[in-house]
Parts: C-alpha cells; structure tokens; sequence
C-alpha cells in the first residue's frame, strides 16, 4: 500500500511535476531522478539529454516557483573523468562522455539559479553505490548488482576488458547523516561521500563469486571486450569527514552478502 505522499511523476511533465510541489510543498528537495547508464548513455542521447537535462530543469523550475528552501542535487564522479585520482572536490572536471555532461549542465544551473532566484543548494558526488535495495534488472549499471544477478540465474559473471578498472563501491546506507547536514548548512558547496578504499572490478566479481559458490552457484568469470571507460575513478572524502563526519563503514563482503538475500526474494 502506498502512502498518500508518495507520487509518481515523469520529471519531463513540469505541469505534473508542479502539481505535486503544489500539494505537497516541500521545504527541501533532494534530487536524484536521471537515467543513470554512463556506458551506454552516448547510444541514447536523447533520452539521456531529455531526463537529466530539461527534467532537472523543471525540478529547478519547480523549486523557484514553490519557494523551496534548498535543493540537493546528486552529480557524479564521472564529472572527474580520466583525471587523475583521488579526486577532491576542487579537481578540474574532465568529462568523457554524454551522462558526465549532463550533469556538469546542472551543476551549473543550480549555481545560476541562486544567483538569479536565491535558491539554495548543495551537490553531492556520489560513487560506485551499492546497497541490498538494488535494482537487480539492469543490464548496464550497478556492476555488482549485475554479478549477482547473473550468479543466481546460473549466467557467467561478465567483466569487461582485463577487469583492472578501479573504483571505490560505497555502501549508500552511510551517505544518509551527510546528507541530512546538508539540508540547513553548507550552502553552495560540494562533497565527495562514499567510500575511501578503491578496488578492481575484477576482485569485486570475484569476492561476488566466492559468496555466490557458499550459496550453492557456481558462476564463471568470463571477459569480454574492453569498453570505453574511466580506467582509474576514485575520490578523497576528506572535506565530508571533516565537516559533515562522514564515516563510511562500506563492507564489501558483508553488504554483498545481504544483497544476494535480497535479490533470491
């Protein structure tokens, strides 16, 4: 059953998105509606442009028209692109593909509408998130979600390329208290949250495999064509410890754990 609050609108459709700002009147917005598939976002750029793009402007939109105290909004490592890591909140951004751009725009949107209209904002620069709530379906993001899945249905785990690609995967559980800072401080400013400790995509799907072989499946990894990707993407949280206390506690093996449970139900 769902709750009276809870409403699901298109974020392209700015009469609807208006209609629930107009019942719901929210004090803050927090924003995370985008399609999310970087690897494939240059083979769907108008989708992608259209989603991330004019719907995040009609959020922005909405939040100036319904006086919305602050707005947070969630950017993406990938705005780092192949710079060189640990990335901080002041590295060059360096985008390498239609996704990353998407979300620059915004970012600097977000800073024209405050100076334009006064409205409030923070970014946030998630990495590599992962939890047992995952979406499980999809074919292109959430990499362990995506091993898991295709340990259970008895496919091989599939790593693109010699699986030497780095990334910092974050439990998203421990991006919650930053977060709630960020609804009445720390205006204008951005923060790296997630993980500090980096790790190959091929060790991730083998730590997946050896947790999928004690439940009884016996996946393979196999390695497929390199795709065209960030070799090295990860950041320093150094400013979200300091001042938001951020004390990610991501335990790999644990939360990957929990996310089989989840996806066998």
């Amino acid at each position: 059953e769902l709750k009276k609050d809870v409403f699901f609108v298109d974020i392209r459709d700015s009469k609807a998105l208006n209609n629930v700002f107009k019942i719901y009147k929210p004090n803050y917005v927090i924003h995370l509606a985008a399609k999310a598939e970087e690897i494939l976002s240059p083979f769907i750029r108008s989708s992608l442009y259209s989603v991330n793009i004019v719907g995040s402007a009609n959020v922005i939109n909405a939040c100036v028209n319904h006086n919305v105290d602050k707005i947070i909004f969630f950017s993406s490592i990938a705005r780092f692109g192949d710079g060189t890591p640990p990335f901080t909140e002041e590295s060059p951004v360096n985008e390498k593909d239609c996704y990353a751009f998407s979300k620059t725009l915004i970012e600097k949107d977000l800073k024209e509408a405050y100076e334009h209209f006064g409205l409030n904002y923070s970014i946030i620069v998630p990495f590599n998130l992962f939890s047992p709530f995952q979406n499980f379906y999809s074919l292109y993001r959430n990499a362990l979600a995506i091993f898991i899945r295709q340990s259970i249905t008895g496919e091989d785990i599939t790593v693109y390329g010699d699986g030497n690609c780095v990334r910092s995967f974050s439990d998203c559980q421990y991006l919650c208290n930053p977060l709630e800072k960020l609804l009445t401080g720390f205006n204008g400013e951005m923060f790296n949250i997630g993980s500090s400790n980096p790790i190959t995509v091929l060790s991730a799907a083998q730590i997946v495999q050896s947790i999928a072989s004690k439940r009884g499946f016996s996946p393979k990894i196999i390695h497929l064509e390199p795709r065209r990707e960030v070799k090295v993407s990860y950041c320093d949280t150094s400013k979200a410890q300091k001042q938001l206390g951020l004390n990610d506690q991501t335990n790999l093996e644990e939360t990957i754990d929990k996310m089989f449970d989840s996806a066998l139900k």
